[in-house]
């Protein structure tokens, strides 16, 4: 990572540098990136959306809902002084118009008169967040991706891959937008340039400072695989079934359009429960850490165990307990 001009934030494959990034401070934030899964029936969207959900949120905060590893790592970040301001001097201008025109210059907007039900799809996602909903744009390309960029004095904006949508239901597809939203909410773009920024330092401190910015290295993935832990708890409080965010976990993990309908998100459930209790010996342990220690984000499986539990957790409960209930088009 501290290797990486523009260091990245991605959910499962590491995408090219100059397309998803995040080169942050309040002048240029990247998030992260996600590929998904959906049955036949779902693929073409219309003014027609998905369900609306039971409830939706006013005032609420990130930290109603970010993980307490991520929630940690982010006062650390804060209460080091000056961070902000070399930020700033690091990042310019032309990282802005090289993120700008890579992203959006072979890509479709999305808005109400073009593809309208993916536009209403994220203006709810963002109303039931409780956040400005950024421009969406549609990108052809055969990997699943999605990602979202934020760039000083303009709007910001989530990209989807034609992929990703042909691969998706629209509450998959809603949970994905939701997830990227919860990126925005949250600043992680900020905070992740500024933990690179760290790390960068440490490597030009003769003597020590390579072990001091591998230990930072470390203590980054630990963060960014929290991150995407918080972002996921984002998805579920738009989606509000536990059972659509697990399917886009376990669709990310091995499904495809044609096996879509023999999925089973219990059966994958159970496959989490395994690798717990495969993992929970001495060797098994180590064998873990081994495996995702230098990963950015947490495996799948381990992401549909923490959304399970989150969904059972009264912290979860009382999210849903504060919320308005929605009027179905019935009831007005």
């Amino acid at each position: 990572m501290a290797s990486t001009p523009f260091p990245c934030l991605c959910l499962f494959q590491k995408p090219n540098p100059l397309t998803v990034s995040s080169v942050a401070s309040d002048r240029l934030n990247s998030y992260s990136t996600l590929g998904l899964g959906t049955t036949q029936s779902s693929r073409k969207f219309g003014i027609t959306v998905c369900r609306a959900a039971p409830v939706t949120f006013r005032n609420l905060d990130a930290d109603d809902f970010r993980h307490p590893l991520d929630q940690q790592n982010t006062v650390i970040l804060r209460a080091i002084p000056g961070l902000n301001e070399l930020g700033k001097a690091l990042l310019g201008t032309v990282a802005e118009q090289i993120m700008l025109l890579e992203n959006i210059g072979t890509s479709v907007l999305v808005s109400e008169n073009q593809l309208p039900g993916l536009h209403q799809l994220m203006v709810e996602a963002a109303e039931l967040l409780n956040v400005d909903a950024p421009d969406l744009y549609v990108k052809q390309s055969p990997v699943p991706n999605a990602y979202t960029l934020a760039i000083s004095g303009k709007r910001p904006f989530v990209v989807v891959h034609t992929s990703l949508v042909e691969l998706l239901t629209r509450e998959e597809l809603q949970a994905v937008l939701a997830h990227e939203l919860g990126h925005l909410k949250c600043d992680h773009g900020v905070w992740l340039t500024y933990a690179n920024i760290l790390t960068l330092g440490a490597y030009t401190i003769p003597g020590i400072g390579g072990l001091i910015a591998r230990t930072l290295e470390e203590q980054l993935f630990r963060w960014l695989r929290a991150a995407e832990l918080t972002c996921d708890r984002a998805a579920l409080l738009v989606a509000q079934d536990p059972k659509i965010v697990i399917s886009v976990l376990m669709k990310l993990a091995g499904g495809c359009p044609s096996m879509a309908d023999q999925l089973n998100v219990d059966a994958f459930l159970e496959q989490a429960r395994s690798y717990e209790k495969a993992s929970s010996s001495p060797v098994g342990w180590y064998l873990r850490n081994a495996q995702t220690s230098q990963l950015s984000h947490p495996l799948p499986v381990l992401r549909a165990r923490e959304i399970d539990e989150w969904s059972r957790s009264p912290a979860y409960k009382s999210l849903l307990k504060r919320g308005i209930p929605i009027k179905s088009p019935q009831d007005v």
